[in-house]
């Protein structure tokens, strides 16, 4: 059993799992089990150019972002459970007891985090429900998200990036993921505001 899933290893997926995994010192932390589904094939990233990115080179390929934070979360994280080459079809159950069924296997978990992108391709079985038009892109390019309120979609589970209506924007995807990230710490820490900081001090 997984306390948190995260669908998508784009932007915010990547984000949402480096701020979990950083928190993995909290007492609060130390016993859950984190995973992610990794797969990135199909990410907007993949023919991406960087120049207006804070903290990111100039000239930086999303390709290259994307291998790069595969192996950011293996070395630094490695607790988290990196799900490469599956795609979720199905989500089955409610809160706190959920089964994600992939083209190859099934896993069961307490929380859902789902950051894939808002193509209108979108076809997770159990969350069709809560899809309606993208509310900040144009109608013409026909993107989606999830309905959702500061992220929540339904009990346990949550939703980041374009998925959950914000622009396209590598820097706005990022703050989602780690604002979901957040706010998992904060139920995990039985409601006390937390955030996860490294520092030099």
């Amino acid at each position: 059993m997984f306390d948190v899933l995260i669908i998508g290893g784009g932007v915010s997926g990547m984000s949402c799992a480096l701020v979990l995994g950083s928190a993995k010192n909290k007492s609060f932390v130390t016993d859950k089990k984190i995973g992610i589904f990794s797969h990135q094939k199909s990410s907007s990233l993949q023919d991406a150019l960087f120049n207006n990115a804070y903290g990111i080179p100039a000239g930086k390929l999303g390709s290259e972002l994307l291998s790069e934070s595969i192996e950011h979360l293996e070395k630094s994280y490695p607790h988290i459970s990196q799900i490469p080459n599956e795609k979720v079809l199905r989500i089955e159950g409610n809160s706190p007891d959920f089964t994600v069924i992939t083209n190859k296997n099934s896993y069961k978990t307490k929380i859902i985090v789902v950051g894939i992108g808002s193509a209108n391709t979108f076809a997770i079985e159990g969350l069709m429900q809560y899809v309606i038009p993208h509310q900040k892109a144009l109608p013409e390019k026909q993107r989606i998200q999830l309905q959702n309120n500061d992220h929540k979609v339904a009990d346990g589970i949550y939703v980041i990036g374009t998925l959950a209506g914000w622009r396209s924007q590598l820097s706005i995807a990022a703050g989602s993921g780690a604002a979901v990230a957040t706010d998992i710490l904060t139920l995990w820490n039985n409601g006390t505001q937390t955030h996860a900081h490294d520092s030099i001090r």
